[in-house]
Formats: C-alpha cells, sequence, structure tokens
C-alpha cells in the first residue's frame, strides 16, 4: 500500500512538472538571489521544492529593470487619488496594502463613481508580478499594462483619457522631478507609458515569503504536523496540477467548473463566461487564469466573483469542481492550515504609508 501511494505521489509530482514546464522558462528571466544548496531535506521537502520552486526576491525581467528612483515614483503613484476623476480612488482603494492582503476584502469594488462597482473581484497585487498574465481573464500581459487599465476605466478611476492624466500630473512640480529622476535618458519623462512603468516597477516588489518558504529552504519546523499534512494532502489529491511555481499558481488558465457547472456550488448571481469574453473562442467559456495561493486566507471573499466567504468552503468547492474528489472535515482543516502557510509579510518600508497627498 505505502509503494502504492509513493507511485501515486510521484505521478502527480511527474504530471505537475511537465505542466510548468512553460512557466520555468518564463520564470527564468526574473532575478534571484543564489542560496545556500540545501541537500539534507525530507521527502515532502524536495515534493514541495521541486513543485513550488524559490520565491525571488523581486520580479525584475530583462524587459523591465528595476531602480530605486522608478520604485519609490511608482509607490507614490499607487497611493495617490489624483489618478482617479474626482481624486477619490487609488491603486491601493482596491488593492490594499496596509491589511497585508492587497485587496479590500469586497466581492466587487466601488470606482470613482458614486454607486458604480467593478465586474469582477479585484485581484491582489501581492506577487502578482510572477503571473503569465493580469486580470482573471488574462487580457493584460504584465502588471505594467495592467497599471495602466483601471485609470482610464469609466466605472474604475474613470480618468476621461491619457491626456486628461498627463495634463494633471504635469501641473504637479513634485511629479515633474520625479519622473525625470526616474526615467533620465527618456526625452520626454512624464507619460503616460512611464506611470504604468513606474507602478509596475513598484508591483514588482510586492513579494511575500512565508512559511512555506522556510519549509522549502531546509528548515524541518517551519510547519507543524497539521500544516505538513495539509501540504501532504494538497499534493496527492492534485491540487497542484493547476497551483505550483513560485507563486502556487497564476500560470496558467484552467476551466472553473471541470466537473460541474460552478455556479450551482457558488450560488453566483452572474454566470461569468470569463476568457472567452477576450477570445470569443467556445474553449474559453468559462475559463479563467488561475489565482496564486499566497496570502489566500487574507483575500477572501473568494473566486473570480468573490461569491465565497469563507477558505473552507472554497476549498471544498475546487475539490468537487476540478478534481470530483469530497473532502472529508479532516482533509479540508489540514488543507486550509497548510494555505494559511502561504501568507507573507511585506517589508515594513513598503508598509510605511505615504504622506496626505
Amino acid at each position: 500500500m505505502k509503494k502504492m501511494k509513493n507511485k501515486l505521489l510521484y505521478a502527480v509530482l511527474f504530471i505537475a512538472l511537465v505542466a510548468c514546464n512553460n512557466t520555468r522558462k518564463k520564470a527564468a528571466k526574473i532575478s534571484t538571489e543564489k542560496v545556500e544548496k540545501v541537500t539534507d531535506l525530507t521527502p515532502l521537502q524536495k515534493q514541495a521544492k521541486a513543485l513550488f520552486g524559490q520565491l525571488p526576491t523581486t520580479a525584475a525581467t530583462a524587459e523591465y529593470q528595476l531602480s530605486s528612483e522608478k520604485i519609490a515614483l511608482g509607490k507614490k503613484l499607487y497611493f495617490d487619488n489624483r489618478l482617479s476623476k474626482d481624486n477619490t480612488i487609488s491603486c491601493n482603494s482596491c488593492h490594499n496594502l496596509n491589511n497585508g492582503s492587497g485587496v479590500d476584502n469586497l466581492s466587487f469594488s466601488p470606482g470613482n463613481n458614486k454607486g458604480s462597482f467593478g465586474g469582477r473581484n479585484a485581484p491582489t497585487t501581492l506577487n502578482a508580478a510572477l503571473q503569465i498574465a493580469q486580470f482573471w481573464d488574462g487580457r493584460a500581459k504584465d502588471v505594467e499594462e495592467q497599471a495602466g487599465g483601471p485609470i482610464l476605466n469609466s466605472v474604475e478611476m474613470a480618468m476621461p483619457s491619457k491626456t486628461a492624466v498627463i495634463k494633471r500630473l504635469s501641473a504637479i512640480k513634485e511629479y515633474n522631478h520625479l519622473f525625470k529622476t526616474a526615467f533620465p535618458n527618456a526625452k520626454t519623462a512624464l507619460t503616460y507609458r512611464n506611470i504604468e512603468v513606474a507602478i509596475g516597477a513598484f508591483e514588482r516588489t510586492l513579494l511575500t515569503p512565508s512559511k512555506l518558504d522556510d519549509f522549502i529552504s531546509g528548515n524541518k519546523t517551519a510547519l507543524n504536523d497539521k500544516e505538513k499534512k495539509g501540504l501532504a494532502t494538497f499534493i496527492s489529491i492534485g491540487c497542484v496540477s493547476c497551483h505550483m511555481g513560485n507563486d502556487i499558481g497564476g500560470n496558467s488558465y484552467q476551466k472553473f467548473g471541470v466537473f460541474s457547472d460552478y455556479w450551482k456550488l457558488t450560488k453566483s448571481k452572474k454566470i461569468d463566461k470569463g476568457r472567452f469574453d477576450v477570445t470569443k473562442n467556445e474553449s474559453d467559456k468559462y475559463v479563467f487564469k488561475v489565482p496564486s495561493l499566497r496570502n489566500v486566507a487574507k483575500t477572501y471573499p473568494y473566486f473570480h466573483d468573490g461569491s465565497v466567504k469563507k477558505l473552507e468552503d472554497a476549498v471544498k468547492i475546487m475539490a468537487k469542481l476540478q478534481l470530483n474528489k469530497e473532502l472529508t472535515p479532516k482533509e479540508t482543516a489540514n488543507i486550509v492550515a497548510f494555505l494559511n502557510t502561504l501568507s507573507g509579510e511585506l517589508s515594513p518600508q513598503i508598509l510605511n504609508k505615504n504622506k496626505k497627498q
């Protein structure tokens, strides 16, 4: 029986590693720090390390190199309400860093215009730069492109045009200086594209190492027995077929509801067709980008429509919809315990609130 169990675990591991091959090619572009090689790992640590890898210190890439000036400018823009039509909404309004989640914990986020709400649950900006694309439907290729979307969205920050954004920021002496410092070689520093790049630079620093990373790095006591059982169950039942890589997800698109219509279990008020709205391909109906599970205990409510409030319920729904498995109360509790180990903290420097605008 033990041999059969080991064979099953290795089979799941093999499938996950094959599926994550393309993700690893992309992740190879991301800068990481060299760490001392750890050889004395338990079998569970080795499995976790193979599946999840190492969280980098930043999500800088060959295309998007970071500088302290770009990061500082991006941080200021991220917290600035003046990027919205009526000076009421900032990036941080919906993607709150001060509560340690990168979200507002609402099903749908209120926009600049009174009574307006976004159509999908706001994803966390924490670790988002590691993912294959942005938004639930993947319509933005990276955090830079994503950063420019909400500013001009009539339901969100509602600025009328890129020109209006540039005109407003150009009237602020501090921003003229900050853009010239952050983009010293640009003929015109304060451009809409550079707004996107600066915010993206800041978001590429929003990485949150957790207890799981300590465990993978060789600390055998980083997880307690219940958390280890949860990790083992998470692997053995097949959760890792979608939630793998250093962001524990975010590296593939999957149909939400493989074994049943998702709305039958989530009780969603609206049936969202997901990526189909972008591609118009029938095969993309009800397909969404797999979310990262880092900080998942803090990013409630769950799913694209924020239809489920409790993590326990979300875990059971996912097991049933995606794997056709009915989890026992003990299995559910153990997986939830493991998922709590994925919560990490931003550095104090990032969490420092900007001065009032």
